[in-house]
């Protein structure tokens, strides 16, 4: 290479090359609108785009690279490319989000890198970025780390969607989410508060009287009433409009006891069993001189409500359970582990950092405890309350795990998702700050809802043919807490939801009928997948209720006992920090004998035996999968759920191996058999049919289509079926910095930029 002698001006390069240009990798502009254009939502809009970027597939070479161009829309961050994805197989297509698009409330952090310089920097919105980036970095909320390049980008575009995407991934207004944007386009506002129907069938949204009304009925609580005296919000703006309480309470008693309760939530009831005893969740009373007296008030209503004007056992979930801080960092912990910088150097200590990061021992305690108070309400045939500072956070949980132990209806599809309805989104659980939507404040984050799915997820293990659903519904369903397209995970309450969605309609002048703009409900499955691909939520081990068990020939029916217990006195039991007290002295029935208060050491003694002798007896009997069922709670048996987890972990994943053989083979014996069963019942209606076509409308997604061949198993199969980990998570330590530094086990998920300095 000449070297310009020194003071001259140096010439231009002259050489010119004759060959042709080599075909671009990149999409032309005119690729990238037809496809955006075809890919956009109703009120979707293209904010920023950079073409001529990179996406990383491996973090050791860029051989497997795909390029393409970068968008930024209100919605979502989309890569559009003509490359396909090297080694994928299988792609389970959710309709609104492409192969490599990202949410925008998926977005956990959003950090750009300049090579040369030797700097990154953690991006917020209204930032400025005075670098030029070589390299965006994103990492999701759902475990995922994307990379892109901009290597032969303009350094202006790149720049700028670096911003808009920080900009627009942490929105400061609760309207900007998506989802308004859409129901504003579409101003097509649901009827009656339902959903459209899924397969003929439709979930309960418990926003009516009559939603309310038919639970009692089903669950058969007739010393409950559905009471009205929140309608329109009148007394809480955290609880529902309609909800049930014990029938001895007229309204005027409850509006007396409203100003008593933590954010004038009063006592609501959540579940009726066949033996009498009810599940009632409530928040703390307020310290003052009527402290005593509403408690009584309240407890000795709930005692009369039940049939044999039985005890009341109250659980403290403050005291008995962790935090929601502690359930907060134990998933910090468990994502830095899970996507570490050396997943296979780290096989050997893998177990003992799954067990340090404390995820599984909270799973443990959650199951433990509703497996007790399961106990209290099923053999002890007691009510249970369970007690919170609002009832809004720990109580959900267990509220809800205690019904999908004890009630068969929660344990099929269309029942989820009315408890989820019931005791998660109609309850006031803050969705807006427990999943940190609006990246406003991330001590208020907590992911709760996640730890029930895996309270489930552990149900649905040990007990398989118990649940009409399947593991990846689960998984799904987590996932679309991250999608603002839907209203149902958006809020903290159905008041702020009704108040939000009035007031959009109301600034963009927008006639809607009803309560105002409704947002897309989650429950619509439709909206995000094909029929086809739903039927991968279809469980084809679940035995329903018209399924009769059969061990050695004969026909078992393993229905418990119904133990008849009474009592002549009414008595409160307290369970704090995992020890009984006696509180029956609370409220003496009337010309009754009072007992001598038991020893308290006595009391945890007999308890803890009791329990233990319990489980015990109980796991030497059948199961009934239509009764209660009980989980098994050694730490050998709570395990880590790995579709959810380690999804996106390339080496986590074991080729044609995993649950997803055994799925697979289950599913093709369940065809067979629904289709042996639809040609009987063709022969026996009309034997001439009995050679006509299958009807359609099979339950499975892997189906027996010919019965002379013998289904060998499909390449595409890994252990993270139907998920594929390629492409989405390119880890990459920061300009020297390991991920594991990276990723701190503190309160905040993400250091910032002046914390990365110091590290240096």
């Amino acid at each position: 290479r000449a070297v310009p002698v020194s003071g001259m001006k140096s010439s231009k390069p002259s050489f010119r090359s004759y060959l042709p240009p080599a075909e671009s990798s990149f999409p032309s502009r005119a690729e990238v609108s037809r496809v955006c254009e075809a890919a956009l939502l109703p009120g979707e809009l293209v904010v920023s785009e950079t073409s001529n970027v990179r996406k990383c597939i491996a973090t050791d070479t860029s051989a497997h690279d795909l390029y393409g161009t970068l968008l930024c829309t209100n919605f979502k961050i989309s890569f559009i490319t003509k490359d396909v994805t090297p080694f994928r197989k299988f792609q389970y297509r959710n309709l609104l989000l492409e192969e490599h698009d990202i949410s925008l409330t998926c977005v956990d952090q959003v950090v750009a890198v300049n090579d040369e310089r030797k700097k990154r920097k953690v991006l917020g919105p209204n930032q400025c970025l005075k670098f030029k980036p070589t390299e965006l970095i994103i990492y999701c909320k759902d475990f995922r780390i994307i990379r892109f390049r901009f290597d032969e980008s303009i350094p202006e575009s790149a720049r700028k969607i670096c911003l808009v995407i920080a900009h627009y991934s942490q929105p400061k207004d609760l309207q900007l989410l998506f989802g308004f944007a859409y129901a504003g386009e579409k101003c097509q506002p649901s009827v009656n508060g339902t959903d459209p129907e899924v397969d003929g069938l439709q979930t309960s949204l418990f926003e009516t009287y009559s939603d309310w009304d038919r639970e009692i009925k089903r669950t058969g609580a007739s010393e409950w009433r559905v009471c009205s005296v929140n309608e329109h919000y009148a007394t809480s703006t955290s609880l529902p409009e309609y909800f049930v309480v014990p029938s001895s309470l007229a309204d005027e008693d409850l509006k007396q006891l409203v100003p008593s309760f933590n954010g004038d939530r009063i006592p609501m009831w959540c579940w009726y069993h066949w033996t009498g005893s009810a599940l009632v969740r409530m928040a703390n009373i307020k310290p003052g001189p009527k402290l005593r007296k509403h408690n009584t008030r309240i407890l000795k209503a709930i005692a009369q409500s039940h049939p044999e004007k039985s005890e009341v056992f109250k659980s403290d979930l403050d005291k008995n359970l962790p935090s929601i801080s502690e359930v907060q960092a134990a998933l910090v912990r468990l994502k830095q582990m899970c996507i570490n910088d050396f997943f296979d150097e780290t096989d050997e200590k893998w177990l003992s950092s799954l067990e340090n990061t404390q995820w599984l021992e909270y799973v443990r305690l959650f199951l433990k405890h509703s497996a007790e108070l399961a106990q209290w309400m099923y053999n002890e045939n007691i009510s249970v309350i369970i007690q919170e500072e609002e009832g809004r956070d720990l109580s959900c949980v267990i509220a809800s795990v205690i019904q999908v132990m004890a009630d068969p209806h929660f344990r099929t599809m269309l029942g989820f998702q009315s408890l989820m309805q019931k005791e998660w989104v109609v309850a006031g659980y803050r969705f807006l700050d427990r999943c940190n939507h609006l990246g406003e404040s991330e001590k208020h984050e907590c992911p709760l809802f996640l730890l029930f799915l895996d309270c489930v997820w552990q149900l649905l293990q040990q007990f398989p043919a118990a649940f009409e659903f399947t593991e990846t519904y689960l998984t799904v369903l987590y996932d679309s807490v991250r999608i603002p397209l839907f209203g149902t995970f958006l809020f903290n309450t159905s008041h702020q939801r009704i108040q939000q969605s009035q007031d959009f309609a109301t600034n963009r002048k927008l006639q809607c009928e009803g309560k105002g703009l409704e947002l897309p409900s989650v429950w619509n499955w439709s909206l995000q997948f094909t029929a086809k691909d739903l039927s991968l939520f279809n469980n084809p081990l679940y035995i329903g209720k018209s399924v009769t068990c059969v061990q050695n020939g004969t026909i078992k029916s393993f229905r418990r006992v119904k133990k008849n217990s009474s009592s002549s006195i009414y008595s409160v039991y307290t369970m704090k920090n995992g020890k009984l007290s006696d509180q029956h002295d609370f409220f003496p029935r009337r010309n009754s004998i009072q007992r001598p208060s038991l020893d308290l050491m006595q009391l945890n003694e007999s308890h803890d035996r009791n329990m233990e002798r319990y489980f015990r007896d109980w796991f030497s009997k059948p199961v009934d999968l239509h009764g209660l069922i009980m989980p098994h709670l050694s730490s050998v048996h709570i395990q880590l759920w790995k579709q959810c987890y380690l999804r996106w972990i390339p080496e986590a994943q074991i080729t044609n191996g995993g649950s997803i053989s055994a799925f697979h083979k289950i599913s093709l014996l369940a065809d067979e058999i629904e289709t042996l069963q639809q040609r009987l019942r063709q022969y026996w209606s009309d034997p001439c049919l009995s050679g006509s076509p299958e009807p359609c409308g099979h339950r499975m997604y892997f189906r027996a289509k010919d019965f002379s061949e013998t289904p060998g198993e499909l390449d595409c199969f890994s252990s993270s079926f139907p998920f594929s980990p390629v492409g989405n998570l390119c880890r990459r330590s920061i300009l020297g910095t390991p991920l594991s530094k990276f990723l701190l086990t503190g309160a905040k998920t993400w250091p910032s930029t002046e914390t990365l300095a110091n590290e240096d």
